[in-house]
């Protein structure tokens, strides 16, 4: 991997992101096309970057959002959950990190509340990177994870961690219809 430093800023991930959106097909599989056609160093690059924008999101109130859409959310949940939201695009993805009770708006969101489902939640999305770093390299995706964590250290990238916000109760229907009165007024009975 050694040489020039390759990155992915965010509007390159978005630019990614928005035109496995527009490809017609199931975006996890159009995704990982569109990043199998990089090279392994831009792979890397891209996941970095979807490590950070994941975490702007991984935030208290956020969760309490996928609580409701999704009648509880545990940990894993919630990886899917924010997988689902970068799946949305961009400007679904920064209007609900303004405001995560805005997803009371979205189309998917609405007919979730009406017949049932679990929008948003997108698990195959997250493993997109790695099946493409999987056909680039003939490595397994455990490497894939492992050599992550080596790009990361060799371009000084930390992980850090976003403040989450005040921690409050899921459970607390009182509590949940005043942080996300929209959303809770669509997912908690009356």
């Amino acid at each position: 991997m050694g040489g020039r430093v390759t990155a992915v800023n965010v509007d390159e991930f978005w630019g990614i992101v928005e035109a496995a959106r527009a490809d017609g097909r199931p975006f996890h599989e159009a995704l990982e096309d569109r990043l199998a056609e990089r090279s392994e160093e831009e792979i890397l690059a891209f996941q970095t970057c979807s490590d950070k924008v994941r975490g702007t999101v991984y935030r208290w109130d956020v969760w309490a959002a996928a609580y409701l859409i999704g009648g509880g959310c545990s940990d894993d949940s919630f990886m899917d959950f924010r997988e689902g939201l970068i799946a949305l695009g961009r400007e679904w993805f920064e209007r609900v990190a303004r405001s995560p009770d805005d997803l009371v708006e979205h189309p998917a969101v609405i007919r979730a509340a009406a017949d049932g489902g679990y929008p948003v939640f997108y698990e195959v999305a997250g493993y997109a990177a790695a099946k493409a770093y999987e056909r680039v390299t003939g490595k397994e995706t455990c490497d894939f994870y492992d050599a992550v964590d080596e790009y990361r250290a060799a371009h000084g990238i930390e992980e850090r961690e976003s403040g989450m916000g005040e921690a409050f109760d899921f459970g607390d229907a009182a509590e949940m219809r005043r942080r996300l009165p929209r959303l809770a007024e669509l997912f908690l009975p009356g």
